[in-house]
C-alpha cells in the first residue's frame, strides 16, 4: 500500500480513540473506521476510560490528544506503558505542541508518533500504520520543530562526561516532577503536597512512583538524598 510515498503494509490495525473534544474524537472514529485494514476498537475521553478499554480491547495503537479530562495524553501513555498488554500498544500523540520542553516530554513518554492537529487524513492512516508496525513517524511540522532545536545547539551536547549521575537523572526530570521532587525533599507529606499544588493525593502518588522509577530509588528517603546530591537542595 502506497500512502504519500512511503510503501506500508496493509495488515489489519486496532485503534483506540482517545481525546477531551467529542467533535474531534468522533471525526477520527469515522475517518478511521472508513479506512480498510484499520479497525477502532474504542473511544475515551478520559486517562479511567482510556486504560479500561484499552485492557479489554488490547490495541495495536493508542491515539491520543494531548487534554485527557482533568490529565494528559501523556498520563495515558505513561500508565499504559507500565501494564503488561499483550500486544504492548504503541502510541500516537495528536496534538500541536509548540512548547519545545513538552515535546520532549511526550517524546520521552514513549510515543511512536507525533502529528500536528493539521494533518492530513492520509498523514493519520500512515501514521496509524507505521505505529502499529513498531516504527516511528514524526509530522512534518513536528520534525521541523525537532531540526531547529537541533541546530540552535550550535554542536555543543548538553550532556557533560563529567557531571554526576544524580545531576544528569535530575535533567531527565519534566517540571512537574522536579516540583515535587523538592516538595518531597523539603520534608512535606502527600496531602500537603497535593494541598500546595491543588492536585489530588492519587496525583501526587502517581508522580513519586514516576520518580522513584526515573531515578532508580527505592523509596522517600532516597529520593531527598538524590534532591541534595543533585545540588537541588542546600543542608540547613
Amino acid at each position: 500500500m502506497n500512502l504519500g510515498g512511503y510503501m506500508v503494509s496493509s495488515l489489519p490495525a486496532s485503534v483506540l480513540v482517545c481525546h477531551n473534544l467529542p467533535i474531534v474524537r468522533e471525526g477520527l472514529h469515522r475517518m478511521l473506521t472508513a479506512t480498510p485494514g484499520i479497525d477502532v476498537v474504542g473511544a475515551a475521553d478520559n486517562v479511567t476510560q482510556a486504560i479500561v478499554a484499552a485492557r479489554q480491547t488490547r490495541p495495536h495503537v493508542v491515539l491520543t490528544g494531548l487534554a485527557l479530562g482533568s490529565s494528559s495524553g501523556i498520563e495515558v501513555i505513561e500508565r499504559l506503558g507500565r501494564e503488561d498488554l499483550d500486544p504492548p500498544p504503541r502510541f500516537l500523540m495528536y496534538a500541536t505542541i509548540e512548547d519545545n520542553e513538552l515535546l520532549t516530554a511526550v517524546l520521552r513518554a514513549g510515543v511512536s508518533a507525533v502529528l500536528a492537529d493539521d494533518a492530513s487524513p492520509e498523514e493519520m492512516v500512515l501514521a496509524v500504520r507505521i505505529a502499529a508496525r513498531g516504527q516511528a513517524m514524526l509530522g512534518p511540522g513536528v520534525a521541523e520543530r525537532m531540526l531547529t532545536w537541533f541546530r540552535g545547539r550550535n554542536g555543543e551536547s548538553t550532556v557533560q562526561p563529567t557531571m554526576p549521575m544524580s545531576e544528569l537523572a535530575v535533567r531527565s526530570l519534566t517540571p512537574r516532577e522536579r516540583e515535587i521532587l523538592l516538595l518531597t525533599a523539603s520534608g512535606m507529606s502527600i496531602d500537603d503536597i497535593a494541598h500546595q499544588l491543588y492536585i489530588g493525593p492519587t496525583t501526587v502518588r502517581t508522580h513519586i512512583y514516576r520518580l522513584r522509577t526515573k531515578l532508580q530509588v527505592k523509596d522517600r528517603a532516597q529520593l531527598v538524598s538524590l534532591a541534595y546530591q543533585a545540588g537541588l537542595m542546600t543542608p540547613a
